[in-house]
């Protein structure tokens, strides 16, 4: 009897307890003050800067996903890769921003419905579009990144927030001002075949 009771205990140990639920443990928009070197004020201040480019930014990346999908006409073959260059490294920026918003003891938003809330990025239509507009709304979507990140990169190094100033100028408006360049090329109307 006593083998028995044992496997069952045993058994019971792997079984997965599903079904949990508790209090959060730590609230959005709340700073756990990590040693740092850096003032909680400072920490609360970037981390909500970087919660708005982390939304705007994920909806960019969505951006380029939905055009992907959607693209049609002459150009589909060459536009459907750098759209989908483009959004795999915009997924990089999000985890880049959505960790240093934890590095700096704040929440990341992560759900699309919190991202929808807040983006200042304008929702696009659920249809197809014609090209030049998809890009267009691309190009306006970067503007507002980069506006933006300019300033927040601005105020995190008059925080004295050097890692938050790094990340915005080195990885978030070097990689849009770049991407910005490759789509804008493709609003040059250009003869295809023979000079002017």
């Amino acid at each position: 009897m006593a083998k028995k009771f044992d496997a069952d205990m045993i058994a019971s140990r792997s079984r997965p307890i599903v079904n949990q639920q508790a209090h959060e443990i730590q609230p959005y928009g709340s700073i756990v003050k990590l040693p740092n070197a850096l003032a909680e004020s400072t920490c609360r201040i970037s981390a909500e800067l970087l919660n708005q480019l982390l939304a705007d930014t994920m909806t960019l990346r969505d951006l380029y996903k939905k055009h992907h999908w959607q693209l049609v006409g002459a150009t589909f073959a060459q536009l459907h890769l750098l759209f989908d260059k483009h959004y795999e490294e915009q997924v990089l920026l999000v985890d880049e921003i959505a960790e240093r918003i934890q590095m700096l003891g704040g929440v990341s938003l992560a759900m699309g419905a919190d991202i929808a809330e807040i983006t200042l990025i304008p929702r696009p239509p659920k249809g197809r579009e014609e090209v030049p507009v998809q890009i267009s709304r691309l190009l306006h979507a970067h503007e507002i990144i980069l506006k933006e990140s300019r300033s927040m990169a601005r105020q995190a190094a008059e925080n004295g927030d050097d890692g938050t100033n790094d990340l915005i100028v080195s990885s978030v408006i070097r990689k849009n001002e770049m991407q910005v360049w490759f789509v804008a090329e493709h609003l040059v109307d250009t003869p295809l075949v023979q000079a002017d």
